[in-house]
């Protein structure tokens, strides 16, 4: 009988059956993500961006489980770059720099571009601001930010 350990665990797969339901279940590809046809659909906004090499950073706004996470990640996968994922509440200055060296080393090792999704954006403190904003500037990594906040205030 093999002993389980509750600290050297791996987590599960993350499509796998352990996984959470709304983790099963997410869009594999844009074409299966449901809703947001008029930025989605073919010839519209979002599409002709993801379609082309000038790929800006981008803002995504709305409520709590509308697809921002899921959108992210099928922006990524759509433009082969390469996704690191944070959060604005956990995340500080070492995590960004952390980041930013990761895009770099995917730069040089691959030659692909790598987008940073910060999730709860609007919680970036000025620190965290200032660390992160002239590694955009440069382009070193493209910003994918979610918010619940709307960002035009």
């Amino acid at each position: 009988m093999k002993q389980l350990d509750l600290f050297h665990t791996t987590e599960p797969n993350p499509g796998g059956l352990g996984a959470p339901l709304a983790e099963r279940m997410r869009p594999g590809s844009l074409e299966e993500f449901v809703g947001q046809k008029h930025l989605l659909a073919a010839g519209r906004i979002l599409d002709r961006v993801l379609r082309s090499e000038q790929l800006p950073s981008l803002i995504l706004w709305g409520p709590p489980g509308c697809g921002k996470t899921t959108l992210a990640r099928l922006v990524a996968t759509q433009t082969g770059a390469h996704l690191i994922s944070l959060s604005a509440v956990m995340a500080g200055t070492k995590e960004i720099r952390a980041a930013v060296e990761a895009a770099r080393s995917v730069w040089v090792q691959e030659r692909r571009r790598t987008w940073l999704f910060m999730d709860e954006i609007h919680r970036l403190n000025k620190g965290q601001q200032d660390t992160l904003l002239p590694h955009v500037e440069r382009g070193t990594l493209l910003l994918l930010g979610a918010t619940t906040e709307n960002p035009s205030f």
